[in-house]
């Protein structure tokens, strides 16, 4: 099996491990809250339940992608992350007290943690041009999960039996089935993932970047240790010393990613700071949106659980669709640009809802017309800005700490998606304030978008690769 086949498959793989966590969350959200009831928690074990996974996967996601920066690998730190999937799960299934329910999803959260290492896999694995294209697929592997989720739920409703000591009923039986669907995940990672090697830029010649920090000072990035490669750039008088050092000592960089590391060169750049606030934005946004639309529903619309699930698929349906949009789009168009059109249709879809649903006006079917038009806009700018973000970020960051920072950008996200909820829940009756915040965090890194425009790309770089039999 040749490197492109292994390549193929690794990236099914991760697909398939994105679509469970898509259904993880799909299967578990609708019985969590009767769930805790059941075990006499109080209203806001349900807040801590749902922040807990975000939590702890926050907080392990940079410690993963610097395993991975280290170590170059993946596959150990996806079969070892899946264990706390699986043991985090079983945990749930078991139930017996709300302190219980609560550690196991913070012990699940901790294995969504290795998203960081997977990412920064995908970054070293794919070549620029194709990059957003393989991310929009991923991200719609998670959507797909999301959309058949409550499909199990049709069955696992109908549980009622005991397993040993254990109680299999509607409310437990979501964990023994996660668990079992992330064991039987762990079969398909040790077949089918491979730790492929990066990809090599045409010609033989090896991946590397050029980054701009604020002295700009150039690192070349060895993908191998045998064939160096050259890149030409104008220097000033005081940059000369430093190119010379990194030029003669290739190897010793690359035997340690964070060597001469500085975080704050990093990510305290003017396109760093646009992108992870993009990230944050729309993560704030959409969890803010998912907390206010169904409370929203059932005041106007009188929808009961067939019309949110009804709701809700369609939903998938369209942010699926989308993402493999701007997979295709992605091909014809700059990140920036797919960026920037994403942006300004998430405006759009505030200020509509800002105008028709803070003050519904009109009969039941202008009400719910005008709804449907503002959540469709909604989740339309959804993947324009998601993946076309997380591709802006790894061309801005360094290759060789990507799983690092993919655990940055990732704990950002997982951050907005503790403080989405907790701002629309106390807020769903007063609507104007809270999609008005909304619309300025949107305004906000709109113009920083148009500000930065410019910089917003990945670092051009005159590369001359010598040829494998020069010998160097």
């Amino acid at each position: 099996m040749d490197n492109h086949q292994k390549r193929n498959l690794t990236f099914l793989t991760i697909g398939l491990i994105f679509m469970l966590s898509g259904i993880e969350y799909a299967v578990i959200l609708p019985t969590i809250w009767r769930y805790l009831q059941i075990l006499e928690a109080p209203p806001y074990f349900l807040g801590l339940g749902l922040s807990a996974f975000s939590l702890s996967a926050l907080v392990t996601g940079p410690l993963f992608g610097i395993w991975s920066d280290r170590s170059k690998t993946t596959k150990s730190i996806v079969l070892f992350s899946n264990v706390f999937e699986i043991v985090g799960n079983f945990m749930y299934f078991i139930g017996y007290s709300k302190w219980l329910l609560l550690c196991s999803r913070i012990v699940a959260g901790v294995g969504a943690g290795a998203g960081s290492s997977i990412f920064g896999f995908l970054t070293r694995s794919t070549q620029p041009e194709e990059r957003a294209g393989i991310f929009a697929a991923i991200m719609a592997g998670r959507q797909a999960g999301l959309l058949v989720g409550p499909a199990f739920n049709l069955f696992l409703r109908l549980c009622d039996f005991k397993l040993g000591p254990f109680v299999v009923n509607k409310y437990t039986s979501p964990g023994i089935f996660m668990c079992l669907l992330w064991v039987l995940l762990q079969f398909v990672v040790l077949a089918m993932y491979w730790d492929v090697p990066p990809v090599s830029c045409e010609g033989g010649a090896t991946m590397m970047e050029m980054k701009q920090e604020e002295v700009e000072e150039e690192v070349p990035l060895m993908g191998s240790d045998e064939e160096p490669v050259h890149t030409y750039r104008a220097l000033n008088s005081d940059q000369l010393e430093t190119s010379t050092s990194s030029d003669m000592q290739p190897v010793h960089r690359a035997s340690d990613p964070f060597r001469n590391f500085s975080a704050s060169r990093e990510f305290l750049r003017e396109e760093v700071v646009v992108v992870l606030t993009a990230q944050f934005i729309t993560l704030f946004n959409q969890t803010a949106l998912e907390t206010m639309v169904t409370p929203l529903t059932q005041r106007h619309f009188n929808f009961g659980e067939l019309g949110n699930s009804l709701m809700y698929s369609l939903c998938g349906v369209e942010v699926i669709l989308g993402f493999f949009f701007v997979r295709w789009l992605s091909r014809k168009v700059a990140d920036r640009a797919v960026l920037a059109a994403g942006l300004v249709i998430c405006c759009t879809a505030c200020i509509w809802c800002l105008i028709f649903l803070c003050n519904p006006r009109g009969g039941y079917g202008w009400e719910l017309s005008a709804f449907i038009i503002g959540v469709f806009l909604q989740l339309l700018g959804l993947p324009f800005v998601a993946v076309s973000q997380v591709s802006l970020f790894s061309k801005v960051t360094a290759e060789k700490t990507q799983g690092f920072s993919q655990g940055v950008r990732r704990s950002v996200g997982g951050l907005a998606t503790i403080l989405g909820p907790l701002w629309a829940g106390g807020l769903t009756n007063n609507l104007y304030i809270m999609l008005g915040m909304m619309l300025a965090l949107l305004l906000m890194i709109t113009v920083m978008t148009a500000l930065s425009y410019d910089r917003l790309t990945e670092p051009r770089a005159v590369q001359s690769a010598q040829s494998s039999d020069s010998g160097g």
